[in-house]
């Protein structure tokens, strides 16, 4: 699994380098210099988890970084597509609401590649090699000479990168400015002797807190 790990991330990083290179060629350019803190920023929140054993909830932020748009013309028709990078940061807490076990809060932050056509369809990837998971057992005892003592918060940490790929749909001009599901992998090292891959679902909504007349002139 490292070695595997070893060889995935090289890879992502070259993929993004060698589009965000593509993208400097581009003509269509965003001037987000004109644009506030505020309006290049949009928030996120919604489910976390793999429905059969482990849900919970995702809290995040994405802000703009870099925006190019290219139109074309295909059978008399134009066809505008825009590509983003965005610059996120999540924070998730999930559990087995049954037997109160794999319990964790988790926060990782990165890189978000997205694109959106002239219908408002997305894809995007996101790239987060900083991560960190925190598992809470359930309650524990250690022994301590001839004491038996409850340990506070058992448990412990993970650095936990993670990637994901997913779908969505843009809301123009609305507070609640998309909609999106993602297929989310986290690697959890060291977990014993290795890695400790685990595959979760998100899916929620963005929105963002802009006036209305901001919301509606920007592109």
């Amino acid at each position: 699994m490292r070695f595997k790990l070893r060889l995935l991330i090289p890879l992502i990083l070259s993929f993004i380098k060698g589009f965000t290179q593509n993208l400097e060629t581009r003509k269509a350019t965003t001037n987000l210099s004109e644009t506030s803190f505020l309006e290049r920023t949009e928030f996120s929140a919604g489910y976390f988890g793999n429905i059969f054993w482990n849900n919970g909830i995702n809290l995040g932020t994405e802000y703009l970084w870099k925006e190019r748009t290219k139109t074309k013309t295909k059978r008399g028709k134009e066809r505008t597509t825009t590509h983003q990078f965005l610059l996120n940061g999540n924070l998730g807490f999930t559990t087995n609401f049954s037997t109160k076990t794999d319990t964790g809060l988790f926060t990782n932050y990165g890189l978000t590649w997205r694109r959106t056509n002239k219908k408002g369809k997305q894809f995007s990837i996101s790239l987060n090699p900083i991560g960190y998971y925190r598992s809470f057992l359930p309650e524990t005892y250690e022994v301590k000479g001839d004491n038996v003592d409850k340990v506070f918060l058992p448990g412990r940490g993970y650095y936990a990168p993670s990637i994901s790929f997913g779908i969505g749909k843009q809301r123009k001009g609305k507070k609640l400015t998309g909609r999106y599901f993602n297929v989310n992998l986290m690697l959890r090292t060291p977990f014993n002797a290795g890695t400790l891959p685990t595959l979760n679902f998100q899916y929620g909504y963005r929105f963002n807190f802009k006036k209305k007349k901001n919301a509606k002139n920007h592109k």
